[in-house]
């Protein structure tokens, strides 16, 4: 499509006066207000893999559109993500809009046969809105307005203040009413790996306190919840609040992340109803959740508002490479809204912010890496970006194209991958997982034990990041489940994380579970509060006690590692366990494990106990990560998972998919720089890639490389 075919939208790029938030609907052509009650509750999915970059154009150095058009299509890209950088490059003065230089790039890209993802470019505000307004800039916790004001960062801005919400909608509203129609756009990205950032300033503050009047009703109820009664701070009036800044109170604290959290969610939602009045039916809209766990922003409230997850997985290259963090994430982000998901952004070449740490990946890695987020049920994999910088902060984290701008070994390997895509692409689309574990997710919590850590190092995160690795190794498919998970049937086995901030309904939720037939592995420390960070006024675990079958009164830090009594689940050297120990006291359960201590020696360290038509095991200390993998082993046979699965070398990832069609895929890995030969332990099949025939018995990966096993 051409420029020439948005006359009727083209007389919204003069220049606009400032108006009032109130006025804001008048800009808005009469077009951004039709099509929302028609939109289908889901896009059309995709034919096939995706495969492609960011693109920035007016990035580059010198006019080199054409050419890079070309480089594209000879490349075998198919998507790519375009304008969620460039706020000032949409509208370089207030209310002046200029469209023209992104039309000329869908052009060329649909002409080429490549899909566009276009973003809301919200997340860094332009200096003129900064210079006429500052006072939309953040302020964080510990400062007051005008002491944090500076303008140079992105994500800088307090994403609730009216001002720049008022800002932020008008150039969405005219950026998706001006291309809903172009067809290369097939989706909207809403603004950039998105959450609170912190924000603490004077309208915020006032916003807690309305968002605490709704939640409790009345401060004689949060005087109860949060015991404000410790050291006298009793209030009498909302008033009398004091602001977030030095409060030491675990419930006011974590009622306060909640709140950030939900200011993120909000914003995302504002975002995507707007696009939705917008977009075509066929449009999606999605949002790139940053590379880690996302224990800052509601992951699972925020994919309500979306049509697709995104998700940023930059992961370690090179000798580190295990591909354990993309399945982490990819998990993750599959898990959100139990369908496929994209990668907006992951490694091309090398990263950082300076030239510290620049590690190229080694041949065969990029593809390896594709095909490890395809086999977690991505259909979309997009490199940050096609071309590197030759400017600004970003310079040194390099695209598939280096600061020459021409092919290279990554272009290459990109090629490669995009010719096997086209072949297989559309078989490996909109996979299915059947997962029978599942890891249950608490952002509380991570944040409950933040506030009350109990070792420097370990936490909630690295204790949850241990499980899922483990489970990784041992080659089992992992879901995640959240608290507000209501049927969690479908898996065989439920492990959890040091469950420390928890209300009643989701402990006997756990519970319901074990005595249906589930059986659980359940962390130290779960139990202990109840859902306002609060500590049970019980014995320990609390209302997981029966199910537990055990209790404990005492608890140690443990300043030096120690082992379990006899080696019981055959760790050798790594028989130890660190940090933490629960001195537990069995009701029932059967000891599974002891401490070889002096004193320590009297008590469980690990129990199991028969509830109902289920099992649950109960870890009262920290495991090393052999000892981890060594006890879900065993709890996995006790649900029948174990398997030939974990007979494959140890570089060997193997995972698990289902096509649309119905079709059995076997994906297998090797992270390794030696070549694998595996004892191929299912029936025959055929590897996709290769359209070789393969047999039970063995199956030979080349160094970093991969199978794709369609069989029985």
């Amino acid at each position: 499509m051409t420029s020439a075919k948005y006359a009727t939208l083209t007389s919204l790029c003069v220049c606009l006066c400032a108006q009032s938030p109130l006025s804001v609907a008048q800009e808005v052509p009469p077009l951004a207000q039709s099509g929302a009650a028609t939109l289908p509750a889901r896009p059309r999915p995709e034919k096939t893999i995706l495969y492609g970059a960011a693109y920035y154009d007016e990035y580059m150095p010198y006019e080199r559109l054409a050419k890079d058009v070309a480089l594209m299509s000879q490349a075998g890209v198919t998507v790519v993500r375009v304008g969620e950088s460039t706020w000032t490059s949409w509208e370089p003065r207030e209310g002046e809009f200029q469209f023209a230089w992104m039309e000329r790039i869908l052009d060329a890209l649909h002409k080429a046969g490549i899909k566009v993802i276009l973003g809301t470019p919200t997340y860094s505000i332009p200096p003129w809105l900064y210079h006429k307004h500052p006072e939309v800039m953040l302020v964080p916790l510990g400062q007051v307005r005008g002491a944090w004001q500076f303008y140079g960062p992105r994500q800088n801005m307090d994403i609730t203040h009216p001002v720049y919400l008022y800002y932020a909608e008008r150039v969405i509203r005219q950026i998706v009413s001006h291309f809903r129609d172009h067809p290369a756009v097939i989706g909207y990205q809403i603004d950039n790996e998105t959450s609170a950032y912190g924000t603490a300033g004077p309208n915020v503050r006032a916003g807690f306190v309305d968002y605490l009047r709704k939640r409790f009703g009345s401060v004689n109820r949060l005087n109860e919840l949060w015991g404000l009664v410790y050291w006298g701070q009793l209030l009498n009036d909302w008033d009398e609040l004091p602001p977030r800044d030095g409060v030491l109170n675990p419930g006011y604290k974590l009622e306060w992340e909640r709140y950030q959290r939900q200011l993120a969610t909000d914003f995302l939602a504002w975002q995507a109803k707007i696009v939705n009045e917008h977009r075509r039916p066929d449009q999606f809209v999605t949002q790139d959740f940053h590379g880690g766990m996302h224990l800052d922003v509601d992951a699972p409230a925020i994919a309500r508002s979306l049509d697709v997850v995104a998700i940023n997985p930059y992961h370690e290259v090179q000798d580190r490479l295990d591909g354990w963090w993309p399945a982490f994430l990819g998990d993750y982000a599959r898990s959100l809204k139990h369908s496929n998901y994209l990668v907006t952004e992951t490694n091309a070449q090398s990263t950082g912010w300076d030239s510290k740490g620049q590690f190229p990946p080694y041949d065969g890695q990029l593809r390896l890496n594709v095909y490890s987020h395809v086999a977690s049920g991505a259909n979309m994999v997009e490199y940050w970006h096609w071309h590197s910088l030759h400017y600004g902060q970003e310079t040194y984290w390099k695209g598939i194209l280096g600061h020459d701008l021409e092919p290279n070994r990554i272009y290459r390997e990109f090629a490669r991958v995009a010719t096997e895509l086209k072949d297989v692409g559309p078989r490996l689309v909109n996979l299915k997982k059947d997962a029978k574990v599942a890891i249950l997710h608490s952002m509380d919590s991570h944040q409950g034990i933040r506030f009350m850590p109990f070792d420097d190092k370990v936490n909630y995160a690295t204790v949850e990041s241990q499980m899922h690795q483990a489970l990784y190794r041992l080659n089992v498919d992992v879901d995640f489940v959240f608290p507000e998970t209501t049927d969690l049937s479908a898996y065989r086995v439920l492990v959890v994380p040091p469950l420390y901030v928890a209300s009643d309904e989701t402990l006997e939720k756990i519970k319901a579970y074990v005595r249906s037939g589930g059986h659980a592995l359940v962390s130290f420390k779960s139990g202990f509060c109840n859902e306002y960070s609060t500590v049970r006024s019980t014995r320990q675990p609390g209302l997981l006690r029966d199910a537990v079958g055990a209790s404990y009164q005492e608890f140690s830090t443990l300043r030096e590692p120690l082992k379990l009594k006899g080696d019981p689940f055959h760790a050798g050297v790594e028989n130890k366990v660190s940090v933490w120990a629960e001195m537990l006291e069995p009701e029932g359960a059967q000891a599974l494990a002891t401490y070889d201590h002096p004193f320590l020696g009297r008590w469980a360290a690990i129990t199991r106990n028969a509830y109902g038509k289920g099992t649950l095991t109960y870890v009262g200390t920290h495991l090393s990560d052999a000892l981890m993998e060594k006890l879900l082993l065993n709890v996995l046979g006790l649900a029948a998972l174990a398997g030939p699965e974990q007979n494959l070398p140890r570089s060997v990832r193997l995972r698990q998919a289902t096509t649309a069609t119905g079709a059995h895929l076997r994906f297998l890995l090797n992270y390794s720089a030696q070549p694998a030969r595996v004892a191929y332990p299912f029936g025959m099949g055929e590897d996709l890639l290769t359209k070789r025939a393969v047999k039970r018995g063995e199956l030979a990966l080349e160094p970093w490389g991969v199978a794709i096993v369609a069989g029985e």
